[in-house]
């Protein structure tokens, strides 16, 4: 298992990891809120130990602090870009003062709801392949996210850091390129997965009443070495907060394994994330 250290804990008024980042990822610890860092990254060494590595981030749409503990450095994205995509369809919409066509919102629900990889291409295309998903980001403020150089979507590169500023867009309240029906729209696939995708950052969440979470998940066998990328993005309500959470793996042994792990990671980070705000008490920002 690959060393793991604690990488970010900020209370920051404002867009949390867009506020407290260097160009490479999330910049050093800045203005903690008491524990909120310490109490996640014990909770996480105190896992089974995993093989490949693995990185988690949460922040608190209410409170503003956020927290990443795990090996930093990029990871493949697998499916989660399908997020960004859609992303950069809606924003490219925007700008054009029109909306999507009945077409691209089927290929849209394919892609987000049943992670269809035919559909996905075909709004891969849409968007200008690298150079549109590249230009999105940058407006996006996304610093640490590399397309794949022979035009593969799934092999994208990216951050915890960056990962938790693209949800700060589509799941935030606010701070955003993407207008209100965009998030809105956004949110509404994300929370309306096939059942058999609806694992991971849920996992966080348990089993409640409810809408339940607003989720995106990737997967993705290496050829080259026959271990897994598996990944979890969204927002999950806990305790009173509301919670954007992202868990990054690869060198997994088994789908299963990756699957298990992330869920493991999201559940115990947001618990003592969540516990160790309430012990701190209200944060400013």
């Amino acid at each position: 298992m690959a060393a793991l250290t604690l990488t970010l804990a900020v209370t920051v008024p404002g867009p949390a990891f867009a506020a407290a980042r260097t160009a490479d990822g999330p910049a050093p610890a800045v203005a903690a809120s008491a524990g909120v860092d310490g109490a996640m990254g014990e909770a996480l060494d105190a896992l089974p130990a995993s093989d490949g590595r693995y990185t988690v981030a949460v922040q608190d749409l209410n409170g503003r602090d956020a927290a990443q503990y795990g090996t930093g450095g990029a990871y493949d994205t697998a499916s989660i870009v399908k997020v960004d995509i859609l992303t950069a369809l809606l924003l490219d919409a925007q700008d054009r003062g029109t909306s999507l066509t009945a077409p691209q919102r089927k290929l849209a629900a394919a892609m987000i709801r049943s992670s269809d990889n035919d559909a996905t291409d075909a709004l891969w295309k849409a968007i200008g392949g690298t150079e549109g998903l590249d230009a999105a980001n940058k407006r996006l403020g996304l610093k640490a996210t590399h397309t794949d150089k022979d035009g593969h979507w799934g092999l994208t590169r990216t951050t915890a850091a960056d990962q938790m500023v693209l949800l700060e867009a589509v799941l935030g309240d606010a701070h955003s390129p993407l207008t209100a029906d965009s998030r809105t729209y956004l949110r509404s696939l994300m929370s309306t997965v096939v059942p058999d995708q609806r694992w991971g950052i849920s996992a966080a969440e348990g089993k409640r009443a409810g809408a339940g979470p607003a989720l995106k998940n990737g997967w993705l066998p290496r050829s080259a070495t026959g271990l897994w990328d598996v990944n979890s993005i969204g927002r999950v309500e806990y305790g009173g907060h509301t919670l954007l959470v992202t868990v990054l793996s690869d060198g997994q042994p088994s789908y299963r394994k990756g699957v298990a792990l992330v869920e493991r990671a999201a559940a115990t980070a947001v618990k003592a994330f969540v516990t160790a705000e309430k012990a701190a008490g209200p944060s400013k920002g």
